[in-house]
């Protein structure tokens, strides 16, 4: 049987949530809505407890989550909804960072095309933007800061908490993506000043298709976003679409889960990596880690092993253990990772690199990686 090491593409959904899911689908199918009706009322009901679990998970306001179909859908909200508010402002500069997910860099590309400027912040060989860098970058006309939390191909953990600290105290808004992180750096997101976080519910055992986007009310107001696309006025009038009702329990249910357990799983998470590097150490081959690990997620490394190319090794290992070289959405069409290349790595080793991912539950088992390094070194 395949080992399955590409969480950080997507994750099974974990039982509890798979069961409380189809009771919906099965029982609780009415329109959010349709309020005339019990089905609806009772709809509704499961929709205003999931708001009420993601916020206790987060430490927001549930008036501040907004359900949206995933991270992408959240993060080209957060940026492409400001459009409106920059021209009147006349602030249309944005602050990111070179070794962001493609939903952001691609969105902020697009807004590009529109009149902005963008400053892509790179990261020093660690894998980390530097706080002072950052904030070097703002402007008297910076509209938004977007960074993420944690690194969807290194794990290496952004400093968002100080650039939140120092952001709020400027006349900027200040946008995470937490993709990666929701669910599993709990204390750090609850400890974080920011205007806006983007979060997915198949990076945390919930359903594909299903994630939110959590607006922060600053004396009394949410940001100043706009929805990008129209219909009715669900979701505070900014994400029009009758809401999935059990894609929507299935998130409220694992932010549940989560709160109750995010530290075993951090823990059984942080057990695995070491003992995945106790098994390369062992066997002899040649590889380095990408990334400092003191300042990484625990369920995640990125590692180049000398002299191998990724592509040839994922290929003598695909039926016997699931693993990545680089993002998922960039993965049908292979080309070098913009963020090892924004890390300043030399190209045969980002070449070589591999990305690991699992989970709390999941058995580390990489003895076909290994054999297959040691035909090919």
């Amino acid at each position: 049987m395949s080992v399955y090491l590409d969480y950080n593409a997507s994750t099974p959904i974990d039982k509890r949530v798979l069961e409380y899911m189809t009771q919906i689908y099965l029982h609780n199918f009415g329109n959010a809505d349709s309020r005339t009706h019990s089905q609806g009322q009772l709809a509704k009901g499961i929709v205003d407890n999931a708001r009420e679990r993601i916020a206790n998970l987060l430490m927001v306001e549930p008036r501040e989550v907004l359900f949206t179909s995933g991270a992408t859908e959240s993060d080209n909200i957060a940026i492409q909804g400001l459009y409106e508010y920059a021209v009147k402002s006349n602030k249309k500069h944005i602050v990111t960072t070179a070794i962001e997910h493609k939903a952001v860099l691609e969105t902020v590309n697009f807004m590009m095309k529109k009149g902005f400027e963008v400053d892509f912040v790179k990261p020093d060989i660690n894998g980390a933007v530097s706080v002072e860098n950052v904030l070097s970058r703002v402007r008297n006309d910076t509209l938004l800061v977007s960074v993420m939390h944690a690194n969807n191909e290194t794990g290496i953990i952004q400093p968002v908490i100080q650039i939140g600290e120092e952001l709020s105290k400027k006349e900027v808004l200040f946008h995470i993506d937490a993709a990666q992180s929701f669910g599993k750096l709990v204390t750090e997101l609850q400890n974080c000043k920011y205007d806006m976080l983007s979060i997915s519910g198949h990076k945390l055992y919930a359903p594909q298709g299903i994630g939110a986007l959590i607006l922060r009310f600053k004396k009394y107001k949410r940001p100043p976003i706009k929805q990008i696309m129209f219909g009715g006025g669900q979701e505070f009038g900014i994400r029009p679409g009758t809401v999935p009702v059990a894609l929507i329990g299935a998130l409220g249910k694992i932010a549940e889960i989560a709160y109750r357990e995010h530290k075993d799983w951090y823990k059984a998470c942080l057990d695995k990596k070491k003992r995945l590097i106790q098994q390369l150490d062992k066997s002899g081959v040649k590889y380095q880690i990408n990334g400092d690990q003191n300042i990484c997620i625990s369920n995640t490394i990125n590692i180049s092993f000398t002299g191998i190319d990724s592509e040839a090794l994922m290929l003598c290992t695909k039926n016997t253990c699931s693993v990545s070289n680089g993002s998922a959405c960039a993965s049908h069409d292979y080309k070098p990772s913009h963020v090892l290349l924004a890390m300043g790595l030399p190209m045969d080793r980002i070449e070589s690199a591999i990305r690991f991912s699992w989970g709390h539950d999941t058995d580390i088992d990489i003895g076909s990686v290994i054999d297959c390094v040691k035909k090919m070194q």
